[in-house]
């Protein structure tokens, strides 16, 4: 909005961050939501409030798996975008998040603008209808959707299947960043650290 950079300088372009190394691409194209208005709003509106939603519920104390979400959507956007012309796909991400809590909250019942009321699952394909009303490509709602159930099916869906198991681990590294270490029950803490502090005496009862 300032005029210091130009999309022209975030916008994905492969050719750009591989031939010229101009590797910021990789995470500016998911930074750049358009000029201020109507479709920016409503980008910066859910993608605040699912992202918030999804760390204070199914995430909660898990802030480390929370973070490797992030960089399992958006490296399988980027790969995906090599085959699809998107040279922003900032919105595509607040989709997935919205598919993953959608999915996770499958009896929240939904009021959109008043006019709709449905489950929560339905809500990234109204998000997609309403872009196609608004005269917008919906590739970029569907990129979302797609990376979306891929992430919910892999983490949610065949772990609990026959056969089935964990496929994406978060890897130890952000464990030790994000994540406290949890409390070792074997340690006992010194007399300062107790409740109370030290022990300083156990006084007399007056008048005993």
């Amino acid at each position: 909005q300032l005029e210091l950079i130009t999309p022209f300088q975030l916008y994905f372009n492969p050719e750009l961050i591989f031939k010229h190394f101009q590797v910021w691409r990789l995470i500016t194209n998911y930074l750049f939501f358009g000029p201020v208005g109507f479709n920016f709003l409503f980008n910066m509106i859910f993608l605040y409030r699912y992202c918030r939603m999804l760390e204070e519920g199914s995430f909660r104390g898990r802030t480390a798996d929370f973070v490797f979400m992030f960089l399992f959507g958006g490296l399988l956007m980027t790969l995906f975008g090599l085959f699809v012309n998107l040279v922003f796909l900032g919105q595509a991400f607040t989709i997935m998040l919205v598919y993953v809590w959608s999915r996770r909250n499958p009896y929240v019942r939904m009021n959109f603008f008043g006019l709709l009321i449905f489950q929560a699952p339905f809500l990234p394909w109204v998000l997609m209808g309403f872009s196609l009303l608004l005269g917008n490509s919906i590739i970029v709602d569907l990129l979302g959707i797609a990376v979306g159930h891929i992430y919910f099916f892999l983490e949610d869906v065949f772990p609990n299947q026959p056969g089935g198991g964990r496929l994406l681990r978060t890897p130890s590294v952000l464990k030790a960043i994000f994540d406290t270490p949890e409390d070792d029950p074997n340690y006992n803490p010194l007399p300062e650290e107790r409740p109370g502090g030290f022990a300083w005496g156990e006084g007399q009862r007056l008048g005993g």
